[in-house]
């Protein structure tokens, strides 16, 4: 692992505890000697992270859309800068650039950029660990979520296995250091799939 993609929040939220978290996780990071993969932005805890990493002399990689540089959210002091034309050529950008995603606190995006990943990763599209770094059971909630889609039979238990949530940063580098991809089926039923056809 070289890479570590960060989605979060472009506002810091309302407890000072998330940004100490995206602070941590910006440190380790540059103590792990890995690179910060993230959008680009130099607002909410998108710009918290990035300052960590570069402050304990870490490099960081911004990803933005052309739409939000002229926002003038853009990160300017970053190690590398790259402009792209939308949301859908930054998630790939990113997946590109990046061995591992994780979440901090944040709102739709983040959730939107996790989520693709993680349907990605179920179609087998990519193979990379996926991880919600949680402050204050702020993803507890989305969790009960998973658990229930599981429940009803949407997802395959190991697929949610195959998901880290938790708060301690250290443990969640070591699942990330022995991650091995989740072997099943997206299909839950094979004689419901065939009568689909």
């Amino acid at each position: 692992m070289k890479s570590l993609c960060v989605y979060c929040g472009s506002n810091a939220g309302s407890k000072p505890l998330y940004t100490e978290r995206a602070v941590a996780l910006g440190e380790h990071l540059a103590r792990e000697g890995l690179q910060l993969v993230y959008g680009g932005g130099n607002v909410g805890l998108m710009g918290i992270v990035a300052d960590a990493v570069l402050a304990a002399g870490g490099e960081v990689v911004g990803v933005i859309p052309e739409q939000l540089v002229n926002w003038e959210v853009a990160h300017n002091g970053v190690t590398r800068l790259e402009v792209v034309a939308n949301m859908h050529e930054r998630k790939k950008r990113m997946f590109d650039l990046s061995d591992a995603f994780v979440a901090l606190p944040g709102g739709f995006g983040t959730l939107d950029e996790m989520f693709e990943m993680l349907t990605w990763r179920q179609l087998g599209i990519g193979d990379k660990p996926c991880a919600f770094l949680d402050a204050d059971d702020f993803y507890a909630p989305l969790m009960g979520m998973i658990d229930r889609m599981v429940e009803e039979r949407f997802l395959h238990p190991e697929q949610r296995a195959d998901l880290w949530h938790g708060e301690d940063i250290g443990a969640m580098f070591d699942w990330m250091k022995g991650y091995q991809p989740a072997q099943s089926s997206k299909w839950m039923d094979e004689k419901r799939r065939k009568s689909l056809r």
